[in-house]
């Protein structure tokens, strides 16, 4: 078993050498200034959501001009825009630009639109040593108004010596509303980028792995458990991506350690 791989950075688009997910996809596009990337999005929609620096996306015919602001992903909330399928597109780097580029089957007919900062929620899950950080960017429970038909898109921030994603959980069959079948990614940056995390994953089936998760690696999770803990002295980033049945989410923590969750509030309460 081996579901995660360090993707390259080159200039233009990297995939991950292999992909045991049915419904998602994934790609990280790098472009120096004035670089263009031009595709088709076929039968499935897409999410640009700018890592870092600035671009101009032309999406049959429909311009959005200089999208991002962010230099990295460490320095504030992200612009993203909504490509969806059946859509032929262009993106010029207006600077040096990083954009990943996750997606799944749709059958959805709008326009594209773009997703700016002010639209991003944020917050804090877990406390003490698994408090972590998040933005919700294209999420059914945050941003109801804007439509997709099968992604969910966000990020989370782990700080130094921090678990996140704590305690485990999956999310492998449509229960609802317990649990609900959704694909997921996780698209890592590490700052400083020498740094490192690691990212535990098993399933009831008998697999489980550690691997050690670098700037620019993805972890790929059809099924199964997972969490993540960032080494002391690094902050660990990753963007996360859903695709399932529906946009309704649904996630059940492993039994064992579900506990943990319980001791939230009480620890919000000491000031962790």
């Amino acid at each position: 078993m081996k579901y995660h791989a360090l993707m390259t950075a080159d200039k233009g688009l990297n995939t991950p050498s292999t992909n045991p997910c049915r419904l998602l996809e994934f790609g990280f596009l790098k472009l120096a200034a004035g670089e263009t990337y031009t595709s088709q999005s076929g039968e499935r929609e897409l999410l640009a959501v700018l890592l870092g620096g600035r671009a101009d996306f032309d999406v049959d015919g429909k311009c959005f001009e200089k999208i991002g602001e962010r230099p990295n992903v460490f320095n504030g909330k992200p612009h993203s825009v909504y490509i969806p399928a059946k859509s032929r597109f262009t993106i010029t780097a207006a600077s040096a630009v990083e954009i990943a580029l996750p997606s799944a089957p749709s059958d959805l007919e709008i326009e594209p639109y773009v997703i700016s900062p002010s639209q991003v929620a944020n917050g804090v899950w877990g406390a003490a040593n698994f408090k972590r950080y998040y933005h919700q960017i294209l999420t059914l429970a945050s941003q109801p108004e804007l439509p997709a038909r099968r992604l969910t898109v966000g990020e989370t921030f782990t700080p130094s010596g921090n678990w996140s994603t704590y305690p485990p959980h999956k999310h492998q069959v449509d229960d609802l509303p317990r649990e609900a079948y959704h694909e997921e990614m996780y698209f890592f940056k590490v700052y400083p980028g020498d740094g490192f995390g690691i990212c535990h994953y098993y399933n009831e089936e008998g697999e489980e792995e550690n691997f050690t998760l670098r700037d620019n690696s993805i972890h790929m999770m059809p099924r199964g458990y997972h969490t993540v803990v960032s080494a002391p002295g690094y902050t660990t980033y990753y963007l996360w991506f859903l695709a399932g049945n529906q946009r309704v989410q649904g996630a059940v923590d492993d039994p064992q350690v579900g506990w943990v969750n319980k001791t939230v509030a009480m620890l919000k309460e000491l000031g962790h």
